[in-house]
Formats: structure tokens, C-alpha cells, sequence
């Protein structure tokens, strides 16, 4: 590649998530290419210690559930089309819209339609596999290729007629912190009866999800302390909600550890004897940490509804799909349960078989995520190659 100019790239994520595999992935085409990277787009707060000044607050396109999507819209089509035109005049050398795909691939459309000279690239496979399934052959007139994060993403491209597909891997599964959280927690055993214990709440990024969970996740430490465990919590989070989980957690009869920091956060993934956790990526956070978990998700009501028309798939944990069998019990809706939630935490952070089976299977989901080379590195030797066939056209 020529050194002459600086890589424009363009990237949209709207989740600390997808921000997160943005910076890892931008910082890996640099260092591949030894260029500087100009940023342009929308992403939050990683993204923009790499340089985006970003088109607007990404938290606007974080929206949970579809009642959520219908209701804003109007402010949502504004936006896509906002990023789209801003985009397009930068004519950069390649975009990559990063998980959200409601939103990215909607800017990817609208760009491929203004331009068809840019390279598109989308992170984060659309769960097509899940839940419907035709938005895979709608990809493929405006998306170029897909960086696919678990292995049997590519060959459901396929079989769906989407883009072509590469797995590049898990950033997570080469994590140094999760590596040594890893390995505190295989010196750790369950604990007994009377001993105190550390139990971590993660209830999400999203505004949405935050608020439908930490209501029964405050009502489970109110059982668990009624049943008479004696435990701390901690309760890591990200600051767009911080005080919407301050406000909700203030009443309850264990006062929380609030964590932003993110050293503090994978100290208390290390020191944690069993967790409560959002469905989502921090799912494999937790597995490949090790940290026996139970995961839950309460939906809006529209999608309540409509859920079990639209599912395909046998599980909502990414641990049970990379494993093949469910290795993590799962909670959706009216079955949050309080109660039930308590007693399945006692079974998991004491020494019982229900435990060891569980780190049995996030010894499977490891091994299934492990690639050759970190996945960051992957993906932008796809994403450069995409830039390197587009200008020799």
C-alpha cells in the first residue's frame, strides 16, 4: 500500500461493544499498514481515543427492543441518513459498520447507493441464524464482506445466500484480562455454606435492558439475603448509565460496589464466586473468565410477543451455541423469577456438580473461539484487502 496519505476509514457502532471491536480492529490496520487512520462516523468513547469526532452521541442508536426502534423512528432515519451523506462526502477507503445492523446497514445501503465505489465491510454477523433469516441475501447488494466472530457464522452466510463471511475470531478470547481472570478464577473453588461470598450483577449496557433487569436482579440480593447468605456485590457498568443503576440499586439491603473503572471491573470478574448477567456479549466475557453465571433477558412488550414467532434458534446464550449444549441456564421475561434466580446462584457459586459442569463447558466455548492470531489482526487483513482490491480496480 502506498504510505503517500492517511487511510480514511469509515466506521458506525452504536453500543460500547461494537465500539470496543471498532478501536481493536482500527488500531490493527495501523499497525498492519503503518499509516495514520483518519476517522470518520459515529462511535463512542474508544473510537474516539483513536480520533473520531463523531457525527453524533452514539448512545442514540443503542436502542433496545422494538417498541423502543418504533417509537424513535423518525430521529432514527434522520440519523442514518445524516451519517450516510457525511460518509459519502468523505469518500473514504473503506466503511465498516459495526454490529447494530438495523442502523449500519442501513448507512451501508445508502452509501453503496451514493457511491458504489467504497468498500463496505459489517462486524459483527447479523444473528441470521437466529431470527430472520432474510436478512442475510438482503446484505449482500451493499456489504462486501463479513467479519463473522463465532465459527459457524460463515457457513450460514452461505447456506442463507449472504456476503461472504470470514471468522476472525473472538477479540475476547485473546483478552489479557480475561486471561487472568481466567486463571484466578481456575484456582478458585466453590465455597461453603456459611462462607462470604462475591456475586457480580451485569444488567446490561443499554438503557432499556438496564432498566427491565435490575429490578429483579435487586429482588434476587433481597432473597439471597433473606435465605441468610452472607455476600458482597459488585455491580460493573458503563457511564451512560451509571446513574440509572445508582438510583436503583440505592435501596437495596446489600449496597452494591459500582464499577466504572475497567481494571476494577476484570478484578471483580476475577475475585467473583458466581454472576447475573444480561444475555449478550458479556455472556462470553464471563465463560471465558470462567465465572459461573445464570443468564436473563426481559424483552419489550411488542417483542415478547412476537419472539416466538420470529426465533429459530435453540438458545439465546452464546456459550450454548459455541458449546452445542446449554451450558448456561437461561431466564427470558415473566421467567426472571427472583426465587428462582437465588436458589440456582447457590448452586453455582458452592462446590456442587452443577458448578463444575458449567467450567466444563467454557473449557468447550474456549477452545471452539480460539484462532491462530488475535482477531483484531484477522480483521484487518480482510478489511485491507478489501481496500487493496478496490484500488486496483
Amino acid at each position: 500500500m502506498s504510505r503517500e496519505r492517511p487511510l480514511r476509514i469509515a466506521v458506525v457502532a452504536g453500543e460500547e461493544s461494537g465500539d470496543i471491536l471498532g478501536a481493536d480492529l482500527v488500531a490493527a490496520i495501523g499497525r498492519q499498514t503503518g499509516r495514520t487512520v483518519e476517522l470518520t462516523g459515529v462511535g463512542g468513547r474508544n473510537l474516539e481515543g483513536l480520533g473520531l469526532k463523531s457525527l453524533f452521541n452514539a448512545d442514540d442508536i443503542a436502542l433496545m427492543g422494538i417498541s423502543a426502534v418504533l417509537r424513535d423512528l423518525p430521529r432514527l432515519m434522520r440519523r442514518i441518513g445524516q451519517a450516510a451523506s457525511a460518509i459519502t462526502a468523505v469518500k473514504p477507503d473503506c466503511l465498516i459498520t459495526i454490529d447494530s445492523p438495523d442502523f449500519g446497514l442501513r448507512v451501508a445501503k445508502r452509501v453503496r447507493a451514493a457511491d458504489p465505489s467504497i468498500p463496505i465491510v459489517h462486524y459483527v454477523c447479523p444473528s441470521v441464524w437466529a431470527w430472520r433469516p432474510g436478512r442475510a441475501a438482503a446484505m449482500r447488494p451493499h456489504v462486501d464482506h463479513v467479519l463473522c466472530l463465532l465459527p459457524f457464522e460463515p457457513d450460514e452466510l452461505r447456506r442463507l445466500g449472504g456476503p461472504p463471511g470470514t471468522f476472525v475470531g473472538h477479540r475476547l478470547s485473546n483478552d489479557e484480562n480475561i486471561q487472568a481472570a481466567a486463571r484466578a478464577q481456575d484456582g478458585k473453588g466453590g465455597k461453603g455454606q456459611g462462607a462470604r461470598k462475591k456475586l457480580l450483577l451485569l444488567p446490561g449496557s443499554r438503557k432499556g435492558e438496564v432498566r427491565r433487569l435490575l429490578g429483579p436482579f435487586g429482588e434476587t440480593v433481597a432473597e439471597l439475603t433473606a435465605a441468610g447468605h452472607t455476600f458482597d456485590v459488585a455491580l460493573p457498568t458503563v457511564p451512560h448509565v451509571a446513574e440509572l443503576v445508582k438510583t436503583a440499586a440505592a435501596g437495596w439491603p446489600v449496597r452494591p460496589e459500582i464499577i466504572l473503572d475497567q481494571a476494577r471491573k476484570w478484578a471483580a470478574f476475577a475475585e467473583a464466586d458466581a454472576a447475573l448477567a444480561c444475555s449478550g456479549t458479556v455472556a462470553l466475557e464471563l465463560a471465558l473468565s470462567r465465572v459461573p453465571f445464570i443468564s436473563c433477558y426481559k424483552t419489550d412488550a411488542v417483542a415478547s410477543r412476537l419472539a416466538p414467532f420470529l426465533l429459530t434458534v435453540w438458545s439465546a446464550s452464546l456459550p450454548n451455541l459455541i458449546a452445542g449444549w446449554p451450558v448456561v441456564p437461561e431466564h427470558f421475561n415473566e421467567f426472571v423469577r427472583p426465587g428462582y434466580l437465588a436458589r440456582q446462584l447457590d448452586q453455582l457459586w458452592r462446590d456442587t456438580p452443577t458448578r463444575r459442569a458449567q467450567r466444563e463447558g467454557f473449557a468447550e466455548v474456549a477452545e471452539a473461539l480460539a484462532t491462530p492470531r488475535p482477531s483484531g489482526d484477522m480483521a484487518a487483513e480482510i478489511v485491507i484487502g478489501q481496500i487493496e482490491r478496490n484500488s486496483t480496480r
